[in-house]
This record gives structure tokens, C-alpha cells and sequence, in this order.
């Protein structure tokens, strides 16, 4: 049966179907279309027929071949014959919609298979990476210990829709685990801990374990584990002693993978020159983004210093204008500036607590939309240095301590037979070599493992340097709003400070009222 679809128009569903199982534009394999036959709701029979109908003898389908299939698909759902001659009715006309129940589900899939053919690829983008998960991390009021105040972080997860108090120490007991469990992945640093902090030190630590938890919340391999579901879903007492009842021997990534026993396979030769390359790198990134960081929070300090001098401006001026002291002639003669400075000082101390208020905003904003997304990037840069360093210290010196081990007992072992007799002396050294070539077999597989998840976690980098974006983004946006609304500003104080100099209005001038509820004309202030 020919496998080009010759009659009847294409309608969109066809081609959104087509972009959930191809994004790339590539052919649909045999496995991702029996997964859309699934959502089919088909006997197995007919849905062998219709991959007959339109296999290619290759494996896979052209675009045009899947538009067959959907349409032979629709057909059969009708109760008709899956053949040719049942799609020439439809010449001229748009070729019937099949009932393929939920494509989130479709699409779902279609990402899943697409993963699992390609295990060397992380297959995720920025966006894909951020819909993983939202981790909010509020501050609770301080609750008084028997001896100190303890601090009690709410946190909240969007996928898994809970909230959970969580204190400093269940974070410890969590990481320590997390960090048995998955040895290879990337995992920030915890904020450090204080016995007595102040306000602005609490703040940053809320902070940094918000980026913490969405950095794990959004990693590919962590976001659906059972330690991680437990953190932030368990909503009983005593979290500490809970998850170490629950997780301390739960056994490491490497030892429940599927893939470890071929990571040889999936680790290419060049591994060694591209992790080089690799971490070279993210040396020059992470240098270039630490001083990034710097220049951000600076801005912010500059916003901040600048909306508390229109501030305090704004309360000398609200000072002047409230001031009773009796004045006579005596004391400004034919002078009339005081009283027209009083009158205007009143008016442009509200419109400097105005210009205060849009540089605090300005300033939360910076901190929220560039400074901590510079630090959540930051983050992950350093936990791949780190990573590193476990890789280079943790794996490979265990390595070759098993290497150098085995070569002590093979030493040992001809010695014993050269120089003695006993049997038994030789044999339990024969089992202790066995063993630890057994043990190094695993090392090895380990290191390749641990190589395999580098070449993964680098790429996790990289899909997160969409961020960089987001942050230059919320940069210009806040920027280019807060210097409009705060020229807007200067602009409608001119005529008020005009105002200030001038004896008397100008007859007739037109008046108007600013936005923060001044009412002025063109040279002088009305009240």
C-alpha cells in the first residue's frame, strides 16, 4: 500500500500533532507512533494494520506518512476500512480529526521517548527546566527556644502544591543526604549558619535556601525523587530524625541507574579534553558573572541611597513648611520669599516622597529580577566547580586507593607462595584480590558514571544560561521605568518650583493638578 497521503487538505490538529512528536523537524520512529496509537483507544490489530499501511520498511515516518496515519486512524475510529480507497472520498476536502485524547499527555511522552534514545543529551530548555518547579521560601516570626530564637522558613512548592514549615537544621539533615544520594549532580552550597542573626542576614540566608531549592526543585534527576518529595511535602514534626529514619540508607544514583552498568558506553573518548575545555569555560563565566553580581547589587544600593536622600529631602522640606515661628517685617522687611517658600516646600515634599517611593520600588525590583537571578546563576556555577572537584578528589582517588590496594595483595600474594607453605595464608589472600578486583570493576564504572553525569550536568549549565536573558530583560524594563516615572516627576515639580521665585501669578494662567494631588498654574502654587 502506498504510503504518501494523495487525497484531501491537511487540517491544523495534523500539524499540531506533528510538532508535539517531531519538534525538530525529524521522522517519527516506531516507538513514538505506537505511543500515539495508544492514545488512539484502537485494538492492537487495527493499529498494526495502519502501521502497515504506512511503514516506510525504515523504522520511521515522513511528515506526509504520520498525516496517513492520522487520518487512517480517524477512519478506523468510525468503523471503517483502513485502506486507500476509503481516503479518496475525501479529495477536495479536509481529512477527518482523530480522537486522540489529551496531547499534554502526547507530549508528555513524545519528550520522555526522545530522552531515552539520546541519554548523553539533557534534551531540556531553559523554560522546560523552570516549569519543573517554584520554590517560595517565606519567613515565619521568630518562635523563643529554651535558650535562643529559632527561625522557621515556610516553604512552598507549586508542581507538588504544598507548604511546609521547614528550620535551618532540617535543611542540614536534607543536604547531607541529597549529597550521599546524588554524589554526581549538581548541588548548590547551603548558606551558613549563625547562632545570633540580624534581620539582613536572615534575609539573605531566606534567599539563598530559595535558590537552593529551586536549583534541586528544577534539576532534571532530583526534582521527582523520593528524598526530594519528602522535603517538601512532609508536613509532620521532628523533619530532621524523619528523613534520616527514612533515607539514610537509601543507596546512591549510581547504584539504582539503569545506565550505570554501560556508562563506558555512553562516555566518548574525548571525554577528558572536553571536560577540560569545559571547565575553562565556566572559569571565565563565573569570574565575568561574579562581578556582574557586584555591579547589580551596587545598583541597587544606589537606588536605595537615592530614594532614602528624596526621602529625607521630602522631611526637611515637610520641616520648613510646618515651622510656627512668628515672623513680622521686622525680621524679612519687604522681603515675601518665606511665605511663598513655605507654601512650596509643603507641595514639593510630598513630590519628594514620591520620587522616594518609585527608587524603593525600583530598588526591590532590581534586587528581585537581576540580583537574584545573577546569584540563583552563580550558584550553579559554583556547584559545578564543585562538582568537579568530588569528581577529581572523590572518585578517582578511590580509584586508584582500589588499584593500589590490589597491587599490595598480588605482592603479598607471591611472596606467601614463594615463602610459604600454608594454604589457607594463600587462599584468603587469592579472595581478598578477588574482591578488590571486584571492587575496582565498580570503581571504574563509577568513574565513567560520575564522567557521564558531568557531560549532563555541563549541559544543564548551559540550558540555564537562558536566565542571563531574563535578567538583562528585567534590567531594562525596570530601568526604563523607573527613570520615566521619575523624569515624569522632575518634570511636573518644574512649574512648582517656578513658582517659588515668582511675587504673584500670572492672571489668568490655566491650572492644573499633578497626579500626586498638587494643584499649581503655570508660574506660582494655588492653595
Amino acid at each position: 500500500m502506498s504510503t504518501d497521503l494523495t487525497f484531501g487538505s491537511v487540517p491544523p490538529f495534523y500539524r499540531e500533532v506533528y510538532e508535539i512528536v517531531c519538534p525538530n523537524q525529524e521522522h517519527v520512529d516506531q516507538d513514538m507512533f505506537l505511543q500515539l496509537l495508544v492514545q488512539s483507544s484502537l485494538p492492537r490489530q487495527t493499529a498494526i494494520q495502519i502501521w502497515e499501511a504506512v511503514d516506510t520498511k525504515q523504522g520511521n515516518l515522513t511528515r506526509n506518512g504520520l498525516y496517513k496515519a492520522l487520518a487512517l486512524t480517524a477512519l478506523a475510529q468510525q468503523g471503517k476500512t483502513i485502506s486507500d480507497k476509503v481516503l479518496e472520498s475525501y479529495s477536495g476536502q479536509e481529512l477527518p480529526k482523530p480522537r486522540l485524547g489529551d496531547l499534554s499527555e502526547l507530549k508528555a511522552t513524545s519528550v520522555r521517548l526522545r530522552r531515552e534514545k539520546t541519554p548523553t543529551c539533557l534534551g531540556f530548555t531553559y523554560q522546560e527546566l523552570v516549569e519543573l518547579d517554584t520554590i517560595k521560601v517565606e519567613l515565619l516570626p521568630e518562635k523563643k527556644g529554651l535558650i535562643l530564637k529559632h527561625v522557621e522558613y515556610e516553604v512552598t512548592s507549586q508542581a507538588k502544591k504544598s507548604t511546609v514549615l521547614r528550620r535551618y537544621n532540617d535543611f542540614l539533615a536534607f543536604h547531607e543526604l541529597l549529597m550521599l544520594r546524588f554524589p554526581y549532580r549538581l548541588i548548590s552550597r547551603l548558606p551558613p549558619k549563625k547562632m545570633m542573626g540580624d534581620r539582613e542576614f536572615i534575609e539573605h540566608r531566606r534567599k539563598a535556601l530559595r535558590r537552593y531549592l529551586n536549583i534541586i526543585a528544577r534539576h532534571p534527576q532530583m526534582h521527582d525523587d523520593k528524598l526530594v518529595k519528602f522535603f517538601l511535602t512532609f508536613s509532620g514534626s521532628d523533619v530532621q530524625n524523619k528523613l534520616r529514619e527514612h533515607f539514610r540508607g537509601i543507596p546512591d544514583e549510581f547504584m539504582s541507574s539503569n545506565l550505570a552498568s554501560k556508562a563506558k558506553d555512553l562516555v566518548p573518548l574525548d571525554t577528558q579534553t572536553q571536560l577540560a575545555n569545559s571547565k575553562e569555560h565556566i572559569r571565565l563565566l563565573y569570574n565575568s558573572i561574579c562581578k556582574l553580581k557586584d555591579i547589580a547589587e551596587r545598583m541597587v544600593i544606589r537606588s536605595t541611597n537615592y530614594a532614602s536622600d528624596m526621602i529625607q529631602i521630602g522631611r526637611e522640606l515637610s520641616a520648613i513648611s510646618n515651622d510656627s515661628t512668628p515672623i513680622t517685617s521686622w525680621t524679612t522687611g519687604t522681603s515675601e520669599s518665606w511665605g511663598r517658600l513655605k507654601k512650596g516646600f509643603k507641595h514639593l515634599s510630598v513630590e519628594f516622597a514620591t520620587l522616594g517611593d518609585k527608587a524603593c520600588q525600583e530598588a526591590a525590583e532590581e534586587d528581585e529580577g537581576v540580583v537574584e537571578k545573577i546569584a540563583f546563576f552563580l550558584d550553579l556555577l559554583t556547584s559545578y566547580r564543585d562538582l568537579c572537584e568530588r569528581h577529581e578528589k572523590g572518585v578517582l582517588q578511590d580509584h586508584q586507593r582500589a588499584i593500589q590496594k590490589m597491587g599490595q595483595y598480588k605482592k603479598k600474594r607471591m611472596s606467601a607462595t614463594v615463602q610459604s607453605s600454608e594454604v589457607g595464608t594463600v587462599e584468603q589472600l587469592e579472595q581478598k584480590i578477588l574482591e578488590q578486583e571486584g571492587q575496582i570493576a565498580n570503581m571504574e564504572n563509577r568513574n565513567y558514571y560520575s564522567l557521564y553525569c558531568l557531560q549532563l550536568e555541563t549541559q544543564l549549565i548551559h540550558a540555564n544560561l537562558d536566565i542571563l536573558f531574563e535578567v538583562f530583560s528585567s534590567m531594562a524594563e525596570v530601568e526604563s521605568k523607573l527613570h520615566n516615572e521619575l523624569g515624569r516627576i522632575w518634570g511636573e515639580m518644574r512649574p512648582i518650583i517656578s513658582g517659588l521665585k515668582e511675587r504673584d501669578a500670572s492672571p489668568g494662567s490655566p491650572t492644573r493638578t499633578s497626579q500626586i494631588g498638587s494643584t499649581f498654574n503655570g508660574t506660582g502654587i494655588t492653595v
